[in-house]
């Protein structure tokens, strides 16, 4: 074989590897059909009621002690039937329990269109109501959105709110998968209409730094 005849099918298969990844990296998650809601309801006065889970501990995030690496999936645009998604990969650490152990904090780290990005999540867990609060706030806007509340159920966790999505009122639901404790997934989905329908939107798979 002549030498530049050898380069070429080199070349080309390189393309071709490099092609395949990307259609790998572009392929929609696949996500559960959410159908009503999870120790929760609606109540007649349009009120977002949530139920502990029988388990629900305040050792329910221990777990998530430690560094990550994270592959994250995030939908383009939300609530419009798109199916586009955008594959990247961000950085985690979560500095354990604190509170005497009902909290828990974590700093998430990305880069959004060529730009620094850093979330930093708070955890509460109330001893009274056994429930989880969740604070998101990013550094986009320094504002803490509304806390997602819940618990979980073995090792599935769900936890809800109200909130307003371009102007447009929505719940959003964060879910935690906690399986593989060294690899944990976490999606967040938001429903327009109180639950009866749901759009995923984000999620990601933990990968634990050892």
């Amino acid at each position: 074989m002549k030498p530049n005849q050898h380069y070429q099918k080199i070349i080309c298969g390189l393309i071709l590897f490099g092609l395949q990844i990307t259609f790998v990296q572009s392929q929609p998650p696949v996500f559960p059909k959410i159908t009503g809601l999870t120790n929760a309801r609606i109540t007649a006065s349009g009120e977002l009621e949530i139920f502990p889970s029988n388990t629900s501990s305040s050792h329910d995030f221990d777990f998530l002690a430690g560094k990550w690496t994270m592959d994250n999936k995030r939908l383009k645009t939300r609530l419009n039937n798109s199916n586009e998604w955008e594959a990247f990969v961000s950085k985690d650490e979560n500095y354990g329990t604190m509170l005497n152990g009902i909290g828990n904090m974590d700093l998430y780290k990305a880069t959004f269109d060529g730009k620094p990005f850093e979330g930093l999540t708070l955890r509460l867990f109330n001893p009274q109501t056994k429930l989880w609060s969740l604070y998101w706030v990013p550094s986009t806007t320094g504002i803490m959105d509304p806390p997602v509340v819940g618990s979980f159920e073995g090792s599935v966790g769900i936890f809800y709110c109200k909130d307003v999505y371009q102007g447009k009122p929505v719940l959003v639901m964060f879910k935690w998968d906690k399986t593989d404790k060294d690899n944990p997934v976490w999606s967040q989905a938001f429903s327009p209409d109180n639950g009866v329908t749901w759009e995923w939107n984000w999620t990601n798979t933990s990968h634990r730094i050892k």
